[in-house]
């Protein structure tokens, strides 16, 4: 006679069954077949960034072209079919850019092109005048004398590497942080970096700078890199360089506005969702093409395609963050109202590196949702995206606040940024940089991510 299992026996025998079953279903593998295939012949990504750069331009926190923005991103959602639009507040320090020039005043008088920095100072109507001492790093800055730059202008040298995953960007930018706050230390007037950028052009690259309570403030700016060459080879030939550096702009206390977000609301479990998004703020030199109006675009995209196809188990949801290059304000102001239920998301990606092709694929979750990470790696397979299994991913700049607020799981969709740096933070930052194509593929990535992390047969959870 045959002897029957015991139940323990059973439960293990049937979990080695679940374990070796599919985890998508035939019908759902054909749902991502279709969003693929859809995503990769519609122009819609690339049709909401023209509307977005054209319609509105730049956007620079506080702004009335940033309010535009926000009324665009409702109207935009709406036109879309989203099934939830809202707005959820966002404060922060806000700051604006009048003028600013620059001239190598000896041994010859050159032009300098340059731009402030966010939240500079403004010098004296007529500018400031000195001599420039050269630093090649932030670091030796640091380590100089007191008073070695007493009245003059601090020049810091370091030059930014280029790199497919822009990893040079994190060392360089550190001097546009606090390389005026250092400099100010050493007894200088004023302050200039060679552009955070890899741009052969003459663009001067502008970003966030930092002041410190108790340190004098002084003008701060970035200059081109042919300008950086230029006053690097003077230099080092032993001339002496006095420049003229003017800045007009002006900080105005806090201000405010709001990340937009659109939903498409799930089947089953519609308060847990899939985040994706952008940021909607850009500085205001370019038309934030790039920076970050192709993540806005190509996630508003993503989540429509989803829904055209098959409504998932859980929600998508798409945040426009606010003020995000002026400090993450509006991801800090997200993670604070949704600290209580920040458990609701199952999967979070952020679009903010360009447009160029998605190569790579990664994942910080936790072990046991590893199974399902490995099937939409799969997916995206056919779009030429690696799977990189280190369960590393960092998820994007407005994820930041998300993660320390709680435990998300994470993705990076990760994108090339070789030449992302030359156009970066720039007046070079427009429309034309971006490939339709590309962008297609962008959007179809994060489209089959959305789907599958959405309806998933079980959530994914963080570590």
């Amino acid at each position: 006679m045959k002897k029957l299992l015991s139940f323990a026996a059973m439960a293990t025998f049937s979990l080695h069954l679940n374990a070796a079953a599919p985890l998508f279903t035939p019908q759902q593998l054909e749902h991502v077949a279709t969003i693929r295939d859809n995503a990769m012949q519609s122009p819609l990504a690339f049709d909401i960034l023209t509307s977005l750069t054209t319609e509105v331009g730049p956007r620079l926190p506080g702004t009335a072209n940033d309010k535009l923005a926000v009324k665009w991103a409702q109207d935009k959602f709406a036109s879309l079919g989203f099934d939830k639009v809202w707005l959820e507040p966002a404060n922060f320090p806000e700051w604006r850019r009048y003028s600013e020039s620059g001239s190598i005043l000896t041994p010859s008088l050159q032009p300098l092109h340059l731009t402030a920095l966010g939240n500079s100072i403004s010098t004296p109507k007529d500018g400031i005048t000195a001599q420039v001492i050269k630093f090649e790093t932030l670091e030796e800055l640091i380590a100089a004398p007191d008073d070695i730059a007493k009245d003059k202008i601090v020049y810091i040298n370091y030059r930014m590497n280029r790199d497919i995953d822009g990893n040079g960007y994190g060392p360089a930018v550190q001097a546009r942080n606090s390389g005026a706050v250092e400099a100010a230390k050493k007894g200088a007037i004023g302050y200039m970096m060679r552009s955070v950028s890899t741009s052969h052009h003459r663009f001067a690259h502008t970003g966030g700078s930092h002041y410190k309570d108790g340190v004098t403030k002084i003008p701060t700016v970035a200059i081109a890199n042919p300008d950086a060459d230029q006053v690097a080879r003077l230099i080092d030939l032993g001339k002496t360089v006095s420049v003229n550096i003017n800045v007009q702009a002006e900080s105005l206390g806090q201000g405010s506005g709001f990340n937009v977000i659109g939903q498409f609301n799930g089947t089953d479990s519609p308060e847990q969702y899939v985040l994706i998004g952008g940021h909607l703020d850009s500085w205001d030199l370019g038309t934030g093409a790039l920076d970050d109006g192709a993540g806005v675009a190509l996630s508003m995209a993503a989540a429509k395609f989803v829904s055209d196809v098959k409504r998932p188990k859980r929600s998508v949801r798409v945040v426009l963050f606010a003020a995000e290059e002026l400090g993450l304000w509006g991801a800090k102001d997200y993670a604070a109202a949704h600290k209580a239920d920040l458990n609701n998301i199952v999967a979070a990606a952020e679009s903010d590196f360009g447009a160029d092709v998605v190569y790579a694929f990664e994942s910080n979750v936790s072990a046991q949702s590893l199974p399902i990470v490995r099937e939409i790696a799969k997916q995206l397979a056919p779009l030429n995206i690696e799977y990189i299994g280190k369960n590393k991913a960092g998820g994007g700049p407005d994820l930041i606040p998300l993660k320390g607020a709680g435990s998300i799981p994470v993705f990076d969709l990760h994108q090339d940024g070789t030449d992302y740096f030359d156009y970066h933070h720039t007046a070079d930052d427009t429309l034309d940089k971006v490939d339709p194509a590309k962008l297609q593929q962008n959007a179809a990535a994060y489209a089959i991510f959305a789907f599958m992390a959405a309806d998933a047969p079980f959530a994914i959870t963080g570590k």
